[in-house]
């Protein structure tokens, strides 16, 4: 007993006729104000430690149940161990998440991203919410895991969380690979995400047709501000170099081959894969546009990626440009209707956006009508004087 006269209250989980374990509730209460396993009176105190009895039952129930259905033999201590945020003698998810991170985070600046860490950490963050919200828990063995729980994960993300249907997609996405590791490693060995897929949000188009560029090339902004930021998105589009690399271009990553063409070399600033550009007339007039304007010695004057976004967003407005406009969209429009709509091969323009693999460029090159119908007619033509029918 304490010296306020205060007792700690014991909890005692019982599984079956054999299995028992006893835990501290923290909780304290007055003896005098104590029966049968609960705080009498109706002061604010005792309504209040009620109150956590009732949800540590109820913790202790859905965790059994958690456990039940996925293994057989669930014993008292094991519910235990949950319910004070413990794995017992298992590998647990936020534990292998934890350490997935702190792995993750000493391979940035080598061959991952910072941003890529904050999107695993976002995820994190999220997981451990759900957990406490839906369960109680701060923890859970991966045996534990099961096709429900990442059905409830997905539905407490979009009803709880109100989250957009591609952040979802986002979150389990993430989810899944912590699982794939886990299997990988022999943790487990079936995967609780089999038969699940997240609902995908209504593709929309991200590269900009070439009458939307023409419009952006030709309308009056009115504003210096607006066309500073139109040329530096031009420049992406006749590049197809995103924000990240744009930041970190120099003087120095340009070249002057023998024939004159001025090419950018240098290496992406995601994944070090190195890209080479030779640059067309109006990325050239551009650069000249700029020269000596951008601090330490930066080939353009950026402005930060949420000022361009917000930017960018006035600009389709007066442009008459309906479809959401982003700094991506650039990279999209260069592979798309600047490089494969003008005949060039999927594997050039692979190497001059610095993709590892052809599956990562058709991403970003989507095949229009307009391509399609040039295509055919340039087949048509060849292949006619070398086959005839005779009708």
């Amino acid at each position: 007993m304490s010296d306020d006269g205060l007792c700690p209250v014991m909890g005692r989980i019982n599984v079956g006729r054999y299995s028992e374990a006893a835990f501290s509730a923290k909780l304290s209460a007055s003896p005098k104000a104590w029966m049968l396993g609960r705080a009498t009176g109706k002061s604010a105190a005792s309504r209040e430690i009620n109150r956590q009895l009732d949800e540590i039952r109820a913790s202790a129930l859905s965790v059994y149940q958690e456990l039940s259905a996925v293994r057989m033999g669930v014993t008292a201590d094991d519910v235990k161990c949950q319910i004070q945020g413990m794995a017992f003698g298992q590998e647990t998810l936020m534990g292998y998440f934890r350490t997935f991170i702190e792995n993750f985070a000493k391979r940035v600046g080598v061959n991952r991203v910072h941003g890529t860490l904050k999107s695993y950490n976002y995820t994190y963050k999220c997981l451990a919410t759900f957990m406490e919200t839906e369960y109680k828990l701060s923890d859970i063995p991966f045996t534990a895991i099961d096709r429900s729980f990442i059905d409830k994960y997905d539905i407490y993300l979009r009803t709880q969380r109100r989250l957009a249907t591609s952040t979802v997609g986002f979150h389990t996405t993430r989810l899944k690979m912590i699982v794939s590791e886990a299997i990988t490693d022999g943790i487990i060995t079936a995967d609780p995400f089999a038969g699940y897929e997240a609902e995908k949000p209504q593709r929309e188009q991200k590269f900009l047709t070439s009458e939307e560029l023409h419009r952006i090339m030709m309308t009056p902004l009115h504003d210096s501000r607006l066309y500073h930021v139109r040329d530096l998105f031009l420049f992406s589009c006749y590049t197809g170099i995103p924000y990240g690399d744009m930041c970190l271009l120099t003087e120095d990553n340009l070249e002057t081959a023998e024939d004159g063409t001025v090419w950018i070399r240098s290496s992406r600033k995601k994944t070090k894969v190195e890209y080479e550009i030779p640059l067309l007339e109006l990325p050239l007039r551009i650069i000249e546009k700029y020269r000596g304007m951008a601090p330490e010695g930066k080939l353009l004057p950026m402005y930060s990626n949420s000022t361009m976004n917000a930017y960018l967003k006035r600009i389709a407005k007066i442009c008459g440009i309906e479809r959401r406009l982003v700094y991506h969209c650039g990279r999209h429009t260069y592979a798309t209707e600047i490089t494969l709509a003008h005949g060039v091969p999927l594997e050039t323009v692979s190497r001059m956006l610095g993709h590892n693999r052809i599956t990562t460029t058709q991403i970003y090159a989507k095949v229009t009508d307009d391509k399609i119908g040039t295509d055919t007619q340039n087949l048509d033509s060849r292949i006619a004087s070398r086959f005839t029918v005779a009708i």
